[in-house]
């Protein structure tokens, strides 16, 4: 078994380094802590980006209608949807609607999550290949986030580019922001929650 050795001149960035990371993660949690009780509470969004799918874009062949011709989740990424399904159960969160981008990786993921609650809502496909698509859909989730009055949780399953353009979170696979809606307008970032 091979050694790292640290140079002495080097152990205070390495000291400063772990106490700031030590400083970090009790934050971190906190906001999870905190991004949980919202759900639990409802009136709330659970926002996600779809789970893992390796890759980047889909392949110049894709059909809405042909899960072959598109990126899909992994195996990995079907545990992680799971998990996220049995974090919300054990966690007795009151999901009361899920919609979800009709590309197969974000659909995949809520119907592993979520079960027979899962619609296909179009305002949340992909606009990765269509940015002139960008700002019709992004305003469509944003009033669907606004017009949240429930006593339950919202749950959207989308992707990368969406997310960023609504909330400017580059977030990853698999995880969730969640938002609270405003009353006026617009929405405020509980936290963020990686599973």
């Amino acid at each position: 078994m091979r050694r790292i050795q640290i140079g002495w001149w080097r152990m205070p960035f390495v000291l400063a380094f772990l106490f700031l990371c030590s400083m970090a993660w009790p934050q971190a949690l906190q906001a999870s802590e905190e991004a949980w009780r919202a759900l639990q509470e409802g009136g709330t969004i659970a926002l996600f980006r779809h789970a893992r799918a390796p890759g980047t874009g889909d392949p110049t062949n894709f059909r809405l209608e042909d899960c072959a011709t598109q990126r899909n989740l992994s195996a990995e990424g079907r545990r992680q949807a799971q998990a996220i399904g049995e974090a919300f159960r054990t966690r007795r969160i009151p999901v009361e609607r899920v919609l979800s981008s009709r590309w197969c990786r974000a659909l995949d993921t809520a119907r592993l999550a979520f079960g027979a609650l899962t619609e296909p809502f179009p305002p949340l496909d992909s606009f990765f290949e269509g940015r002139e698509q960008e700002p019709a859909r992004t305003q469509a989730v944003r009033r669907t986030i606004q017009e949240w009055r429930s006593n339950g949780v919202l749950v959207l399953v989308t992707h990368q580019v969406n997310i960023t353009a609504l909330t400017g979170i580059f977030p990853a696979e698999g995880e969730m922001l969640v938002l609270r809606p405003k009353q006026d307008a617009g929405f405020d970032l509980v936290g963020r929650i990686k599973l």
